[in-house]
């Protein structure tokens, strides 16, 4: 079971980031549609690891039963028609409301998978209160992967300037490997 959380985490923590993607694509709606997307590919993987059986369908109707078509991801999809800062401010705050309820959906389907269920025979009011603290955490979570994605550029930018001061012979290659190792253990 162990082995298997460890694999589900990790298609999760893949789809929330792509869910994040999503929600800065720049079209009204379109965003909205991409997240959709994300999240029914997610509940097929997930089935698929726990040997749950799932149609595209069931997805469909899980998502929009628990998701509720989400208000607030609407608004922030629509406020991206404002020419200039609309698209920035809709942009950021779909990226982050896509990733907490592509969390949350995911939190929801896990649970039922491995209490034996599926996604037909749920309890929709339970489902619907477990989504909303998911979705909770689901900020948290996205939080913490942009800020270990922030981590990474950093990493990934010190070792490119690591590379130039080699190149000028200012590191020798001991010096650079070792200022390497460094900088790649933090990742």
């Amino acid at each position: 079971m162990m082995n298997k959380r460890i694999e589900a985490n990790g298609i999760v923590r893949k789809h929330v980031i792509w869910a994040m993607g999503a929600g800065l694509i720049p079209v009204p709606l379109l965003d909205f549609t991409a997240v959709t997307a994300v999240q029914i590919d997610m509940l097929s993987q997930l089935a698929k690891l726990y040997g749950v059986d799932y149609t595209v369908t069931t997805g469909k109707t899980f998502v929009a039963a628990l998701t509720g078509t989400t208000f607030a991801q609407i608004g922030a999809s629509i406020v991206k028609a404002i020419p200039g800062i609309g698209t920035v401010i809709g942009g950021v705050s779909m990226s982050v409301l896509s990733g907490a309820s592509t969390y949350a959906v995911a939190q929801v389907a896990i649970h039922y998978f491995e209490t034996g269920g599926n996604l037909l025979n749920i309890d929709l009011d339970a489902a619907k209160n477990m989504y909303k603290g998911a979705y909770e955490q689901g900020k948290d979570f996205v939080s913490t992967l942009e800020q270990e994605q922030d981590t990474s550029r950093d990493i990934f930018e010190k070792l490119e300037k690591l590379g130039h001061l080699k190149e000028q012979g200012v590191l020798t290659e001991e010096e650079f490997q070792e200022q390497k190792q460094k900088l790649l253990d933090r990742l």
